[in-house]
């Protein structure tokens, strides 16, 4: 997911100048702190012209999830469509999060981190967030009923990646997609081995 260059930004129309510009400073800073004149300055845009899209600071909030809802999902469709084994579509994930994880400019989920600053307080950025994460889950509960998984194994695959980018985003490497991946792989092997335990109760 890497962020636009200033020519680019430029070229744009005024409604996506500023969305990227405003999703490179939120990535690379907060949101609180990122002023709508710091948006408007890094897409050489006047607030006049910012008024003509936007109603107000949530409403370009709103346009920078969806933009980033919008672009994690096609990554995760190019990823998974070189691949026609389910098998190898929910592993590609993986393989997608290690290259996205040696970005300079990843910063881990921004969803993730739009909930730890914004979402205690403002309602409806914690359901974006959720709505985003739930669109995930099935995405790859979809692929492990394909493969002929239970659905609880798509959804500790999920969470796998979830976690993935959580610790990658701490720690800095992308190790976290490489382990995340070979913990999937072994759960899907376990699965088809018929050797996973189904009864989880204490």
């Amino acid at each position: 997911m890497t962020h636009p260059s200033t020519t680019v930004v430029e070229d744009a129309s005024d409604r996506v100048a500023l969305i990227l510009s405003a999703d490179h400073l939120f990535t690379i800073g907060r949101i609180r702190s990122t002023s709508l004149g710091a948006v408007e300055k890094h897409a050489h845009r006047s607030h006049a012209a910012f008024i003509k899209v936007f109603r107000d600071r949530d409403d370009l909030i709103v346009a920078v999830l969806d933009y980033r809802h919008a672009a994690w999902n096609k990554h995760l469709a190019d990823a998974i469509a070189v691949s026609q084994d389910p098998r190898d579509k929910i592993l590609a994930i993986f393989t997608y999060l290690e290259t996205w994880f040696a970005e300079p400019t990843f910063h881990g989920c921004a969803f993730v981190n739009a909930y730890a600053e914004l979402g205690p307080e403002i309602p409806w950025v914690a359901d974006y967030a959720a709505r985003h994460k739930h669109v995930f889950i099935d995405l790859v509960t979809r692929l492990a009923l394909e493969a002929g998984l239970p659905e609880s194994a798509g959804t500790s695959i999920a969470l796998l990646a979830e976690g993935a980018q959580v610790t990658a985003a701490l720690t800095r490497t992308i190790a976290p997609a490489r382990e995340a991946r070979s913990a999937a792989a072994m759960l899907i092997a376990l699965y088809q081995s018929g050797q996973a335990p189904t009864d989880f109760s204490l």
